[in-house]
């Protein structure tokens, strides 16, 4: 009997957990990766549920992962749905003051822009109307780099190339228990099914630090998830928008506050406000899972964001149960909006990873111990940046299997 089943065990097949899987089949060809994924189809959380925005890397401090990643990943993106004919388009979008404060901010954002090398243009409102007659700002920017993309389409793309280069991605199998060895690795799904490899990474998104406490490891932090509420703009009002347009973020949140995306169909979603998820994937205020809401609330962390920010959350929570207040906040772009033309729309929900002491982490955080890699932290830009990011997670399994560097770093982008 063989001593293992594979070489490398990939846990979720989100675009991450995929971008891994393909990064390390054209690092190393002949590796035996199997991506184990408990959905019955890939990308069904995080991946599937956005707002299909390729991130300009704009707001991200130079020097973060979310910077250097998101630079990057952009501009693979737009190559890689161009490569595969996957649709998308280069946008570019306005982040728009509407408010005298938010203008030390938004000029913060130009400087951030052109350390970043971004193609950034400082606007006046008279400017902001030939890019969106129906948008009303004291000011704004113009990142011509941001785009749209379809990143459900993406993630299935990567499955593909990577079963074409030999990787397995097994759908239906939850993993429920981890056991590790001197150079081994074994997890058993809930159909009983056992895998053994030689090195495991932990892509499990809403549910990685659960993982990782399976394997044995203190993450040290847990996810907290914060449910994302769309609406759309009804189809005889879409051409109120025509691009992107964001409001100037509050920099004690990774959250981007409530903006206007005109999808690669046409569509105009508006959101996402954020609320605290009853759920893992509580995708709506039914959603209740006892189990997942004790563990959040069981969790130091949680308090201390309630007690740091409640106004904030109070008002986002305002915003969710009434599409009176979320239209006010969309009028505040978009004052031609009106709360009858605002239609429900799915909603997201994001794996925020939250230190002990309520700190809310603010970049894409990987973890090692023997035998394994955990990506713990890898909200948004992380599709944007899904390309880098499995090539980062490439280069670390090699250095744990003690493969040539070299080979990952010839793989080149995902193509």
């Amino acid at each position: 009997m063989a001593a293992y089943d594979c070489d490398v065990l990939v846990i979720g097949a989100g675009i991450v957990g995929l971008s891994t899987a393909h990064a390390l089949t054209r690092a190393a060809p002949g590796i035996r990766v199997v991506v184990l994924e408990k959905e019955p189809a890939a990308a069904r959380h995080q991946t599937g549920r956005n707002s299909g925005v390729i991130h300009s890397g704009i707001y991200y401090p130079p020097g973060s992962l979310k910077a250097r990643f998101a630079l990057q990943g952009a501009a693979e993106m737009v190559k890689f749905c161009t490569a595969h004919d996957i649709p998308h388009e280069v946008t570019g979008k306005l982040i728009v003051a509407t408010d005298r404060a938010e203008l030390p901010r938004l000029h913060g954002l130009i400087q951030r822009g052109r350390e970043h090398g971004l193609p950034v243009r400082e606007l006046g409102p008279a400017q902001i109307a030939e890019y969106e007659p129906e948008v009303r700002g004291l000011a704004a920017i113009h990142v011509g780099t941001t785009g749209i993309c379809d990143f459900g389409a993406v993630a299935r793309q990567l499955a593909r190339l990577a079963q074409e280069d030999g990787a397995r991605v097994v759908l239906g199998e939850e993993v429920t228990t981890i056991a590790r060895r001197p150079g081994r690795v074994a997890v058993r799904t809930a159909g009983g099914t056992v895998y053994r490899a030689r090195a495991l990474v932990n892509c499990a998104g809403l549910h990685c630090d659960r993982v990782a406490r399976l394997a044995g490891d203190a993450p040290g932090m847990r996810i907290v998830p914060f449910r994302g509420e769309y609406y759309t703009l009804a189809p005889e009002r879409a051409a109120l928008v025509r691009g992107l347009v964001y409001p100037v973020p509050d920099p004690a949140f990774p959250f981007l506050g409530v903006h206007l995306t005109r999808g690669i169909d046409g569509s105009v979603h508006i959101g996402p406000n954020a609320v605290p998820a009853l759920a893992r994937e509580g995708y709506d205020w039914r959603t209740v899972r006892p189990a997942e809401l004790a563990g959040t609330l069981g969790y130091p962390g949680s308090w201390r964001i309630a007690r740091r920010h409640w106004r904030y959350g109070a008002g986002e929570l305002h915003r969710s149960l009434s599409r009176r207040a979320f239209t006010d906040a969309v009028r505040r772009l978009l004052p031609a909006a009106r709360e009858e033309d605002l239609l429900p729309s799915p909603a997201g929900v994001r794996a925020q990873a939250v230190l002990p002491d309520g700190t809310l982490v603010d970049d894409f955080l990987f973890a090692e111990s023997p035998g394994m890699i955990h990506v713990l932290n890898a909200p948004s830009p992380a599709a944007t940046a899904s390309l880098p990011i499995g090539r980062e997670v490439a280069r670390r399994v090699t250095r744990l299997l003690g493969l040539p560097e070299r080979a990952v770093q010839d793989g080149g982008p995902a193509e």
